[in-house]
């Protein structure tokens, strides 16, 4: 049997009294998470531009555009919309094992989804958490090989909005392996084009609309190459290891299915903006600064290890959001600085604030750790260095917000509290969010949808 008709198998016959009250528990937490990180993103200008684009289009109203005023689209135009909003913000989630943010078009995809269909809540908490697993499953199979051959996650997050979809529409194991099949050729996205551009969210719209399409024409009976994943010159050959062969490192897709949850073990919520990949970075700095409780004037370097890591990722100086999301030198020094990271940092006035720029220019990368190196998930190790000669340290191998180290509604109430009044009222804001808190009691998704408009 082929691996995509393998995993589309367990897919399939696994329900929402099949999986962990952790795993819904997080599926829930991400929907609050997509959707504070919609809110932020509403007014950023690509996430306009595609949303006045769908709009102009118009066709059959089955999807809610968020925050639109009640507009209705057909579901996967309103799902690409909504999809731009959250990740133009960059306040999203990420997979840690490869910063593929999935939930953004698994969230997206699912609500609309549900939305046309009358799903419940339990159907839309399994749907999302065995998309987050698909794609997860299959990420890992080709990480790190894809972004080493220039690839971008695009490629990986398709398979989340696919699967939820194939999982709102009832498909069986056939129709699902075609599901998983064509999603695996049907988007491509270029990792120098995604880091630091607008083109990050563009690949977030085409992994939503391309993996809804896929699931719609495999429903139809659409039959994609079951074996897609193990052929040669299939997916995980061409994206993974080739020297390896895609037979050899596609079986893991498949191996240990139900034993636990990626969006329990993989999966972070972002409690702070920007890349994942400095949110660790931050917290070290800041905490190393608080130990010495460190003034800016004070500080002669500012110093970070990390696996794999020898010069600093993203513009050194940015000027705005999209630079700030990527730079590591800055989230070390507005660290130091304001001794936190926090929501605050993605504002125009402290990506410009002069004392940030000026510590930024004393940060370095030091030496890359030796020891313990498997722990480190997306972690870092920061030492802060002052001018009379004191040396101040601290480590964080794992950021706030991520699954292993334990997610607290208390973290992404905040963050919803925080980012969301951008787009809702007050009364919105608490209404919505009690709504998402007992959302496997819905036997609909109405009653959110309304209150998003």
């Amino acid at each position: 049997m082929s691996i995509a008709r393998t995993l589309a198998g367990f897919l399939c016959d696994a329900a929402y009294t099949d999986l962990s009250s952790q795993s819904t528990d997080h599926a829930a937490m991400l929907i609050a998470s997509t959707i504070a990180s919609a809110a932020a993103g509403r007014d950023i200008t690509s996430a306009s531009i595609i949303r006045e684009l769908v709009m102009e289009r118009g066709g059959w109203p089955d999807g809610t555009v968020w925050f639109a005023h009640g507009v209705k689209l057909p579901v996967i135009n309103a799902a690409r919309a909504n999809a731009l909003m959250s990740d133009a913000a960059a306040s999203d989630d990420s997979d840690l094992r490869n910063i593929t943010h999935a939930g953004t078009p698994l969230t997206s995809a699912t609500l609309a989804t549900a939305e046309k269909t009358g799903a419940s809540g339990k159907d839309v908490l399994a749907a999302i958490v065995l998309g987050y697993e698909a794609a997860g499953r299959i990420g890992a199979s080709i990480t790190p090989g894809y972004r080493r051959r220039g690839f971008h996650a695009c490629i990986i997050a398709i398979f989340s909005s696919a699967v939820a979809m194939g999982k709102l529409l009832g498909q069986d194991e056939v129709q699902m392996a075609s599901t998983l099949a064509l999603s695996a050729t049907s988007i491509g996205g270029l990792v120098a084009a995604g880091n630091e551009t607008v083109s990050r969210e563009y690949y977030a719209g085409l992994a939503t609309m391309l993996g809804m399409e896929a699931a719609l024409a495999a429903h139809r009976g659409f039959a994609g190459e079951e074996r897609v994943f193990e052929m040669p010159g299939g997916f995980c050959e061409t994206y993974g290891a080739p020297e390896a062969g895609g037979d050899e490192i596609s079986t893991g897709i498949v191996k240990e299915m139900g034993d636990e949850w990626d969006i329990v073990t993989d999966m972070a919520i972002k409690l702070v903006p920007g890349s994942h990949f400095n949110h660790a970075t931050a917290e070290a700095a800041a905490n190393a600064a608080r130990k010495g409780n460190i003034t800016p004037d004070e500080v002669a370097k500012i110093i970070m290890s990390r696996p794999g890591t020898t010069t600093f990722s993203g513009p050194l100086h940015p000027r705005n959001l999209i630079d700030m999301a990527h730079s590591t030198a800055y989230f070390l020094a507005a660290s130091v600085a304001d001794h936190d990271f926090n929501w605050s940092h993605a504002t125009q006035e402290k990506i410009d604030d002069p004392t940030i720029h000026q510590l930024i220019d004393k940060t370095e990368v030091g030496p890359e750790p030796t020891e313990n190196l498997t722990a480190y998930r997306q972690g870092a190790a920061v030492t802060i260095e002052t001018t009379d000669g004191r040396s101040f340290s601290d480590t964080v191998l794992v950021p706030k917000g991520a699954g292993c180290r334990g997610i607290n509604w208390s973290d992404v109430d905040a963050k919803y509290r925080y980012l969301t009044p951008a787009a809702l009222g007050s009364a919105e804001v608490e209404e919505s969010l009690k709504v998402i808190h007992d959302f496997a009691q819905l036997s609909s998704v109405t009653d959110l949808m309304i209150l998003l408009q």
